[in-house]
């Protein structure tokens, strides 16, 4: 192979920077190790080292742990936006938080572990979130969606519970349906089933 034939590294002029790419790579990895661990347990280092990058760009992104931690939350609050449509059918919305859990895991790992450590920084917008879908759900229960006899707030409790599931629980769901709650399978049957509770909900 001749020097001309020779792959070269470009000029420094030549390079750019891809700084969208790089915010990208780094939400990913926060994502994920703040999922593994937890936020308290997570290190910068850690997650610059999953991403690639240097650990200042994470504090020139981001601003810092806390910085990465509320954008990794801010996935889920759009992508909770996304989902809860209000012209669905509550039983479609309810699946549609199951495939997404199972299509991301996690984004649901890390609410568990906030749930369960009160580790992290609070989400400003959560409580204003879950009121947003008291009202949709009352307004369904209004139009017959929901028994008049079931208390609306309660009943959003349970459906979070049970589209979350097999994050919090997948040993005791492997127990009960020997199946892995991992799998394709169990998502698909248990979303079948949920589909056909939630419609019971107006019963």
């Amino acid at each position: 192979m001749t020097q001309q034939q020779r792959r070269r590294a470009p000029e420094p002029g030549q390079r750019q920077r891809d700084p969208e790419r790089t915010k990208r790579l780094i939400l990913e990895a926060g994502t994920a190790e703040f999922a593994a661990r937890g936020y308290a347990a997570t290190r910068i280092s850690d997650i610059a080292g999953r991403a690639g990058v240097n650990s200042q760009l994470i504090s020139y992104y981001f601003g810092g742990k806390e910085g990465l931690y509320q954008a990794v939350q801010r996935q889920w609050w759009e992508a909770d936006a996304r989902i809860a449509d209000p012209e669905l059918p509550l039983g479609r919305v309810v699946v549609d938080y199951l495939r997404s859990n199972a299509e991301c895991p996690e984004l649901g790992r890390l609410l568990v572990w906030s749930g369960l450590t009160g580790e992290g920084v609070d989400e400003p917008g959560l409580a204003t979130r879950m009121q947003q879908h008291l009202a949709d759900l009352r307004r369904r229960q209004a139009a017959g969606e929901l028994a008049a006899d079931l208390d609306p707030a309660y009943v959003l409790l349970a459906l979070f519970g049970a589209a979350a599931a097999r994050l919090a629980f997948p040993h005791i769901a492997r127990a009960i349906t020997g199946t892995d709650p991992d799998s394709p399978e169990f998502t698909e049957r248990y979303a079948a089933e949920l589909a056909r509770m939630v419609e019971r909900l107006a019963d």
